[in-house]
């Protein structure tokens, strides 16, 4: 629930931005420098925005509420459920069968490319938060078992994450600029790979390396739900473990399948198979399958799955708080119309389409956090200037990439994926600006100049 539809924003452009820059800077200090837990932090600037920016007092708390509960819909079963696989795989010895296999396989030096490539397969038809939290056990059993800190491993995976949800479809927000744009899906899916590859290998995976070097942080318990686990006998199997991170894959792409399916009109959306299908192969109950899978895979006891849930339950809490909060901030900024006023003051700039589009997103972005918003609120800008230009197929396909890589650029408080993704590392504030928000602004960077030379090549 947001603002009332009737209520008008009188304020102007430059004022509502005021109270942005205002609000983030309120917020870094209250969290960097008078260290107020980023929860309470998060909650009281919301708040304050929301009067600032003049929402109605009748709508605010609806507003903070929804902002709140829409955030958390899509990441408390994703991030709990990630985390009771992640502990089942770990406490059985899976974790280190694998991690085991991998140092065997590509070697210790190639491990972080390892995890990179392999979350860049994953992170094709998953999510970049379900892929994360899935993910990122076996990047910290690899990182316990090689030494060099988090960030060597964590930040390749991360962006590999990061590149596939925003450039290649099936992920909502390329899907829907596609759509709005008129661009071939295939097309997208085709030169959003082959932008989405080289810009992961200079910008998360090289970055990661470096950064790796100079930030040599712990490896989080987090996920495992305390300290690390004794290592078994006779562990779970690499190939178990490879299938138990690959079922709730498996699930989820052919949902996005049977989706694509119903689009082209091959299957009947309405059918009451169809609908049962979509709902089996939604993520949280992907996730779900998958963890009641493990349970009997990993050959666990009934008494012990019991304690492993609540052991990795408790410390993923802060973190799903957190990433609502994140979203709350977010909604509220949305709510109060600078999102739109923002929008409104550059769509006549003057810059060519493809220009014009990329700093549009890239202005969203940073002004409301979401990039799945931002990209697909820039792409409804632009369209009729797109259906009016007589764009070629490739030129099209260009388009909707250079909005992509507006929309990922300068991750930070307003965010929620910056605050998962920092929690989940165990990074402070200020290092999580100087690591992932640095990251997904080289993506962006690198991303706008590859469709860029697509759009003058096509």
């Amino acid at each position: 629930m947001t603002a009332d539809d009737d209520w008008v924003q009188t304020f102007g452009t430059g004022a509502l931005l005021g109270i942005a820059a205002g609000a983030i800077a309120l917020l870094l200090f209250l969290i960097m420098y008078l260290r107020v837990h980023a929860f309470l932090a998060l909650v009281l600037v919301s708040l304050l925005t929301a009067f600032a920016a003049r929402i109605p007092a009748e709508s605010v708390v609806p507003t903070l509420v929804g902002g709140f509960g829409t955030t958390l819909g899509s990441v408390a079963l994703l991030v709990g459920l990630g985390a009771i696989l992640g502990r089942l795989v770990e406490v059985t010895g899976g974790a280190q069968s694998l991690t085991d296999a991998l140092i065997r396989r590509f070697g210790e030096q190639r491990a972080p490319l390892a995890l990179g490539v392999s979350s860049l397969v994953f992170g094709f038809p998953i999510f970049f938060d379900a892929g994360l939290v899935v993910m990122l056990p076996i990047v910290f059993a690899v990182a316990r078992r090689l030494g060099g800190g988090v960030l060597r491993y964590g930040l390749p995976a991360a962006g590999a994450f990061s590149v596939m949800h925003v450039f290649v479809p099936p992920h909502p927000g390329p899907v829907a600029a596609t759509e709005l744009l008129g661009a071939d899906v295939g097309l997208v899916i085709a030169f959003g790979l082959l932008i989405a590859i080289p810009t992961w290998y200079t910008t998360s995976y090289l970055f990661g390396l470096a950064m790796g070097k100079r930030l040599v942080l712990p490896v989080p318990t987090i996920l495992s739900g305390g300290p690390r686990a004794e290592d078994h006998e006779n562990p779970p199997r690499p190939g178990t473990v490879v299938a138990l991170l690959l079922l709730p894959l498996v699930m989820i792409f052919t949902n996005t399948g049977l989706d694509a399916a119903r689009a082209a009109g091959w299957v009947d959306g309405e059918a009451s198979w169809f609908q049962v299908a979509r709902a089996l192969g939604s993520t949280p109950v992907a996730l779900l399958v998958t963890v009641l899978v493990a349970s009997y895979a990993l050959g666990l006891r009934k008494d012990a799955v019991e304690k492993l849930t609540d052991s990795a339950l408790g410390p993923v809490c802060a973190v799903i708080l957190i990433t609502g909060a994140g979203g709350m901030f977010g909604a509220v900024l949305r709510a109060g119309g600078i999102g739109d006023a923002l929008s409104d003051g550059l769509t006549d700039i003057g810059l060519p389409v493809f220009a014009a589009g990329f700093v549009i997103a890239a202005a969203l972005r940073i002004a409301q956090g979401s990039a799945t918003v931002a990209l697909t609120t820039a792409a409804g800008l632009v369209q009729p200037v797109v259906q009016a230009g007589g764009f070629s197929a490739v030129e099209l396909a260009a388009i909707v990439l250079a909005l992509a890589a507006g929309s990922v650029i300068a991750s930070h408080v307003n965010d929620s994926g910056f605050w998962l993704v920092g929690n989940l590392m165990g990074m402070d504030v200020r290092t999580t600006l100087t690591t992932w928000t640095v990251m997904e602004t080289t993506i962006s960077l690198v991303g706008f100049g590859l469709s860029a030379v697509l759009f003058v090549l096509g």
